[in-house]
């Protein structure tokens, strides 16, 4: 056995073994490479998606001091304090809301798509009157965009004297 093919033995193993290290690390050294500067406002590109009728809670900069929504009919948005939005589904839809700092830097300008219920909603059709009805576990009338008139306003009126009923009832007496 000549001396190269001794020391060929010996250093395969070494060679063989730093090749898999070098394969196993390599996606790691990727992941460690330097990130190029990042725009804050791209930083919050993922849409909102909230239920109408429904509201979603929302973290955003300790920092932010005004926000403009761009549809107030598809979606609400109110300002609590540490930062925290409360993101409120209005109409069906996609609008956005841009949040600013005292200076008028806009920090995030995020998308909000409003989307349908997620309770179980049968709609009945009486001609051209629409009527919606939440069934979990039984039906109950529940007013959704798109109702008739009558349907609508019949049953806003009905919730209208519950709740003033309700709340004459929790007074104290004199």
């Amino acid at each position: 056995m000549s001396f190269s093919s001794v020391r060929m033995r010996v250093r395969a193993p070494f060679a063989f073994r730093s090749l898999a290290i070098g394969i196993l690390l390599w996606p790691l050294a990727a992941i460690a490479a330097p990130t190029p500067a990042v725009d804050p406002v791209a930083v919050n590109a993922d849409p909102i998606a909230v239920n109408v009728d429904q509201a979603k809670l929302v973290r955003l900069p300790g920092k932010v001091a005004t926000i403009v929504v761009g549809n107030p009919l598809i979606a609400d948005v109110a300002l609590q304090t540490g930062g925290v939005v409360v993101v409120t589904g209005k109409g069906y839809g996609a609008t956005n809301f841009v949040a600013m700092d005292r200076s008028g830097a806009v920090l995030v300008d995020r998308v909000i798509q409003v989307e349908a219920p997620s309770d179980k909603v049968i709609t009945v059709y009486r001609g051209i009157d629409r009527e919606s009805y939440s069934c979990m576990p039984i039906c109950q009338r529940r007013i959704t965009l798109g109702d008739s008139d009558g349907y609508f306003k019949s049953t806003i009126e009905q919730a209208g004297s519950f709740a003033s009923g309700a709340a004459a009832a929790g007074k104290p007496a004199n």
